[in-house]
């Protein structure tokens, strides 16, 4: 083969110029971008969620107990409300069974909707990361009373919102934790909100 032959048959190879790898890699920065992106914006939504849910939990609760007197699950009066079936101790004390109660009481005033029905943890409520929420009577560190207990959630999540409506730490403030916000304990295990 002579030297113009090699020549030629350079010139009719074709490859990809440092322009196109160049956009080649600008589109995919842009939909890894976009999709954490995404992922973000999702995250955002669920944190949210789960203090939006805080404030209606807090709503149903005190409209109950504005219109019967007592708190829901701890009402032990047949009379209300109505297709009630279980009663508490009237001890002004959510606890006990009384937890999976109140959902079921709420659900009887017509203040939530929902397939309560007081019998055990497959009638509480679930937050947006998936485990369920409680409201109790407990003292996370700072005196018992009443609160919304959130159950495994990231532990992130807790301190976005802990930061955002207290003061950030764990152990101190009305938002606790049973455990310091760190990246090895994943999730918490007890969040609680002040009812």
């Amino acid at each position: 083969m002579t030297l113009n032959a090699k020549v030629r048959n350079a010139q009719n190879q074709k490859g990809f110029t440092l322009v196109e790898i160049a956009i080649v890699m600008v589109i995919i920065g842009l939909l890894i971008g976009g999709v954490l992106k995404g992922q973000s914006m999702i995250q955002n939504a669920k944190v949210k969620r789960v203090v939006k849910q805080a404030d209606e939990l807090r709503a149903a609760v005190m409209t109950f107990y504005d219109k019967y007197a007592c708190y829901p699950g701890d009402e032990n009066d047949d009379r209300f409300p109505p297709d009630d079936g279980n009663g508490g101790n009237a001890n002004g004390q959510i606890a006990g069974n009384e937890e999976e109660y109140l959902f079921e009481d709420l659900k009887c005033a017509g203040i939530i909707s929902g397939a309560y029905d007081g019998a055990g943890n497959d009638s509480l409520p679930t937050h947006a990361f998936g485990d369920i929420v409680r409201i109790l009577w407990v003292d996370p560190g700072q005196g018992a009373n009443h609160f919304i207990r959130y159950e495994s959630l990231p532990w992130d999540v807790c301190l976005e919102i802990d930061i955002k409506y207290d003061d950030g730490e764990y152990d101190t403030g009305s938002i606790r934790a049973n455990e310091v916000y760190e990246v090895a304990s994943d999730d918490i295990q007890y969040f609680y909100m002040p009812l």
